[in-house]
């Protein structure tokens, strides 16, 4: 499993605050679809990884997701309790675009992550290329993966 080793690397010289995308990550995405996301496909291999990510002594995990209206935040919530629990509540960050008004996915979890307060390391695992490179080209703090890292 190369994304564990990796991450089993970097903790070893710093803690983690791990942030992990949804929609696309954890769950099916598809282009065009309408948004239920109790329909969402789990994706279970990634599922288990990062479960067994979370289980490694000075990993943090949180949940960085976005959605187009307020009520979808639940509705991510409850697709968590269910399909990966181990995600704990106080760690979801679920950002509506119906709250933060006129910003880009991308930039949502840009100003996000910018404000986040700690002293580990942070690492993004997302799928989109746009909020990869935009967190890539802009916080020099942050290390970012791709979904793609996942599958060996």
């Amino acid at each position: 499993m190369h994304f564990k080793e990796l991450i089993l690397d970097l903790v070893s010289k710093k803690n983690i605050s791990m942030f992990v995308d949804m929609d696309g990550v954890i769950a099916s995405y598809e282009i065009n679809k309408p948004y239920e996301f109790d329909k969402k496909r789990p994706l279970f291999n990634n599922i288990k990884i990062f479960e067994e990510v979370s289980k490694i002594s000075g990993v943090n995990l949180y949940i960085l997701s976005v959605c187009r209206e307020d009520n979808q935040i639940k509705d991510k919530n409850d697709w968590l309790d269910k399909y990966a629990p181990f995600f704990k509540r106080e760690n979801r960050n679920i950002l509506s675009k119906e709250t933060i008004i006129n910003e880009t996915s991308a930039n949502m979890k840009l100003n996000f992550l910018r404000d986040f307060v700690c002293d580990d390391q942070i690492v993004l695992v997302d799928d989109d290329n746009l909020v990869l490179k935009t967190i890539k080209n802009n916080l020099n703090k942050v290390i970012v993966f791709q979904d793609s890292e996942l599958v060996d």
